[in-house]
C-alpha cells in the first residue's frame, strides 16, 4: 500500500504544482528527482531503524506513518504558502519542490526495510524468496499508485483531495504494524483528524479539475476569462447592445491580431483548423463573420469545452448553434466541428484538408512540445492549402519562439512575426502568419503589437524539441 501511496503522491505533486510553475519537462524532472531522492533517503534511514530493538523499530515507524500523512494531507497548503511568500522562476520551483514534497517522500519508504526484515524472519530459511515477494509487492503497489492517480482520484476528486487520501491510506498501514508498544492514540486521532480536515476543507487548486487541467474563471467588468493553470488561456467580452447578436467582440490582444491577419488573407468560405479549442473565441469569430466558413477545433481536455460551454455565452451559443461531433467523420451537421484528442495525433490521422491553421494549444503556460516540432508542421504543411498561424507565450526572442521561427522560415517562403506587450514577468505573446504566397501586412494592429526580429536558432524536432517554459 505505501508503494502505491507513495506513486500516487509522486503524479499528484506534478498536477498540483501546475497552477503556480506550468507544467514542463523541468517541472517533472524536478518533481521525478526530488521524490526518489526521497524514497532513496527513506529507504536508507529505515534501513538502520529496521537494526534497532523492535519495540524502538516500531515506534519510529509509526511516527513515520503519522508524519507522512500529515504532510502529504499539508502538501497544497505548503505550496500555496511558498508561492505567495514570492517563489518564482526555475529557482523557486525548485526550492518550493524540495521544501514541501521531499519530506513526505523520506517518511513514506522509511517503514519498507522493517517490513521487509519483519517477512524474512516469518519464513526461516526463506529470506530470499521472502524478500523477492516483497519487492514484488512494492513494485505492482506502484503500478496500482500510478493508475490510480492518473485515472480515478486526480480527475475524480481533485488534487487536494487525493493528497489527503494518500494521508488516509497511510494512516490505515498503522494497525499492520502488530506488536512493540502501544499507538498514541490522542496522535494517531489528531492526525486523522488533520488530514480528513484537509481533505474536506481544503482549498481546491481551481474550480475546475481533470487529469489535463486546472481551470478558473474570472469575471472583470464585461469580460470572461478562462484561466488555465493560472495563466488566461481565452476571454470573451460581451457586446454593446447595438452591435447586434452576431457580432463577437474579442477581449485579448493576440487573438485580435490573429482575427486581423485570417480577415485579410483568407477568402468568404475559408475552412480552418484550430489546433486549441481554449475558449472557442476564433472559431466563434469567424463562423459568426464569415456565415459560410466552417472550423473544426481540436481541444484535448472534454472539462475545457464542458466549462466553455457553461461559463461563456457566446462560444456557447455558438457551440449549441453550430457544433457537432467531428471524431466521427462521417458526421458533418454543422459549421463547427469538435474533436478531443491530441492535437498531433489528430494531424496524424486527419485526411480533411483546409484552407487554414490556427496552432493556439498550451499545457499551463506552454505549447506541449509535440505541437513545435518540423516533423509537426510538416505535416500541415501537407494538409493545410494556405497560411498557419501560431500563438506562443516566451520571453522576447525567447527560445521557444526563436525554435518555431527556425522551423517556419525553413518550411515557408513567407513569414510574419509580431509581438505583444511584455507583462512583468517578461513574458509576451509572439505571433506567427507563414504561408506560400506572400502576406501582406494586416489592415490593423491591436494597440501594443508590432513586428519583431526573432534571432537565428536550431529547429525543434521530435527528437530534441521544446523542453519547457521557465
Amino acid at each position: 500500500m505505501l508503494s502505491a501511496v507513495g506513486l500516487t503522491y509522486e503524479i499528484a505533486a506534478g498536477r498540483v504544482l501546475a497552477p503556480f510553475f506550468g507544467t514542463s519537462l523541468l517541472t517533472w524532472t524536478t518533481v521525478i528527482a526530488t521524490v526518489l531522492g526521497g524514497f532513496s533517503l527513506g529507504s536508507a534511514l529505515g534501513g538502520i531503524v529496521a537494526e534497532r530493538p523492535r519495540d524502538a523499530a516500531l515506534r519510529a515507524t509509526r511516527g513515520a506513518l503519522v508524519g507522512t500523512a500529515v504532510l502529504m494531507a499539508a502538501s497544497p497548503t505548503l505550496l500555496g504558502l511558498l508561492h505567495n511568500w514570492g517563489a518564482r522562476g526555475t529557482q523557486g520551483m525548485m526550492l518550493s519542490v524540495f521544501l514541501v514534497f521531499f519530506p513526505a517522500s523520506v517518511l513514506v519508504t522509511l517503514p519498507s526495510p522493517l517490513l521487509a526484515k519483519l517477512a524474512m524472519e516469518a519464513r526461516p530459511g526463506r529470506e530470499g524468496s521472502s524478500l523477492g515477494f516483497v519487492l514484488a509487492a512494492g513494485s505492482v503497489g506502484a503500478i496500482v499508485g500510478a493508475i490510480l492517480a492518473g485515472f480515478v482520484t486526480l480527475p475524480l476528486i481533485g488534487s487536494t483531495a487525493t493528497f489527503a487520501t494518500c494521508g488516509v491510506l497511510t494512516l490505515l498501514c498503522l494497525p499492520f504494524l502488530r506488536g512493540g508498544p502501544p499507538d498514541n492514540r490522542v496522535v494517531t486521532l489528531a492526525a486523522a483528524g488533520f488530514v480528513g480536515f484537509a481533505g474536506l476543507a481544503g482549498t481546491p487548486a481551481c474550480e475546475f479539475e481533470s487529469g489535463l487541467s486546472c481551470l478558473d474563471i474570472a469575471r472583470k467588468g464585461p469580460e470572461i476569462f478562462l484561466v488555465s493553470d493560472g495563466t488566461v488561456q481565452a476571454a470573451e467580452r460581451s457586446a454593446p447592445q447595438e452591435l447586434g447578436h452576431g457580432s463577437v467582440p474579442l477581449a485579448l490582444g493576440y487573438t485580435d491580431w490573429l482575427w486581423s491577419r485570417m480577415a485579410h488573407d483568407l477568402g468568404p468560405a475559408p475552412s480552418v483548423l484550430f489546433i486549441g479549442g481554449g475558449g472557442y473565441t476564433l472559431p466563434t469569430k469567424l463562423l459568426a463573420a464569415r456565415p459560410d466558413a466552417r472550423a473544426v477545433a481540436v481541444e484535448i481536455d472534454p472539462l475545457v469545452t464542458d466549462v466553455v460551454r457553461s461559463h461563456m455565452p457566446r462560444a456557447s451559443a455558438m457551440i449549441d448553434a453550430a457544433g457537432y461531433d467531428a471524431s466521427d467523420s462521417g458526421s458533418a451537421a454543422g459549421r463547427l466541428g469538435i474533436v478531443h484528442d491530441d492535437g498531433r495525433v489528430y494531424l496524424n490521422e486527419t485526411e480533411t484538408r483546409f484552407d487554414a491553421v490556427v496552432m493556439d494549444a498550451f499545457s499551463s503556460g506552454s505549447v506541449p512540445a509535440h505541437l513545435v516540432t518540423r516533423e509537426t508542421f510538416a505535416r500541415l504543411r501537407d494538409i493545410v492549402d494556405g497560411p498557419v498561424y501560431v500563438n506562443l507565450l516566451d520571453a522576447p526572442d525567447g527560445p521557444l519562439a526563436r525554435g518555431v521561427h527556425a522551423i517556419l522560415t525553413e518550411l515557408y517562403p513567407h513569414v510574419v512575426v509580431a509581438q505583444g506587450p511584455v507583462s512583468e514577468r517578461n513574458r509576451t505573446n509572439v505571433l506567427f502568419a507563414a504561408a506560400a504566397q506572400p502576406l501582406d501586412a494586416p489592415v490593423d494592429q491591436p494597440e501594443g503589437y508590432g513586428p519583431v526580429r526573432i534571432s537565428d536558432a536550431r529547429a525543434f524536432t521530435d527528437d530534441r524539441g521544446w523542453v519547457g517554459h521557465r
